[in-house]
């Protein structure tokens, strides 16, 4: 699977970050916990180089809590702090604001040894688009919080936020890559609608992601769709049909719904319907990329 991601927009934000970065203290990188390494910006780590960073593990609570606390301590073993959210309910703000205070406690501290009165922290958010970010943004600046820059429309893609009185945010697009050449991280982002579904054959993506299930979450897929059958004796597509027959997904001519089948099996997936479920481990994906 080759994906065409946006391409046009990619330089142009890019340049945007890169003009932007010497002004920034800390980078704040917000993955999606399901999907922490398909999920980040390869060329993140060239971007940002030794600022001062904090990951953030968004949709947490879809995800699967045990290896969630694997991901945690990998992200430890290469120096970054990663911190569990969720960017809807505010559930973990109030650690990424502690961190952030303890990243950037060197600068502060320089500051005063120098008799200056420490200005306001200025941080980063950076992200694939739709991994949640303005949500987040929303509830870090809440409905009294002030722009602190350019006004509204001025400069789009270019504000510096007041988060609170002693920190700063600059807010920016969605972060992209131009082509996604791993056909495992194209699928996870389809999996999970980073993706525009649009984009995508949907029949194609439910059926990866039953094939990724049956051996990943069999005992999950079993229950929520009621199937009696054995995973290590059936094909991908059986699995798909039983599903179709356990919710009578069938067109006028009696043939199986693929489609009606693929969309059920996504959005369970992503409302989390279908139970926690993280579709990267850290043993796994750690040659598929470098850092």
């Amino acid at each position: 699977m080759h994906i065409n991601w946006y391409p046009g927009h990619m330089k142009k934000t890019k340049e945007l970050i890169q003009a932007n970065l010497k002004l920034v203290d800390v980078v704040v990188e917000l993955l999606d916990a399901r999907i922490p390494i398909s999920s980040r910006n390869p060329q993140i780590d060239e971007l940002v180089g030794n600022k001062p960073r904090v990951v953030l593990l968004n949709k947490y609570d879809l995800c699967d809590q045990r290896i969630m606390k694997d991901w945690i301590l990998y992200f430890k073993s290469k120096g970054i702090v990663a911190i569990p959210i969720n960017s809807i309910t505010g559930d973990g703000v109030k650690n990424l604001l502690k961190q952030v205070k303890i990243e950037t406690k060197p600068l502060v501290d320089k500051m005063i040894s120098q008799g200056r009165v420490p200005r306001a922290i200025r941080m980063m958010i950076v992200g694939i688009p739709n991994v949640g970010k303005s949500s987040l943004i929303n509830n870090l600046v809440g409905k009294k919080s002030a722009r602190t820059g350019n006004k509204p429309g001025v400069t789009k893609g270019k504000q510096w936020i007041r988060v609170r009185d002693d920190i700063e945010l600059f807010d920016t697009p969605g972060i992209l890559w131009p082509k996604i050449d791993d056909q495992i991280t194209g699928l996870n982002l389809a999996f999970t609608g980073a993706i525009n579904d649009d984009t995508l054959v949907i029949e194609d993506i439910g059926f990866f992601l039953v094939k990724r299930l049956m051996f990943t979450y069999p005992e999950t897929m079993k229950k929520r769709y009621q199937l009696d059958m054995d995973f290590d004796d059936v094909e991908p597509i059986e699995v798909v049909d039983a599903i179709a027959a356990h919710k009578n997904y069938f067109d006028r001519s009696k043939d199986v719904d693929y489609n009606r089948v693929a969309k059920l099996i996504i959005n369970d997936f992503r409302s989390g319907r279908l139970g926690h479920i993280t579709l990267e481990r850290p043993e796994e994906v750690e040659g598929r990329f470098n850092g």
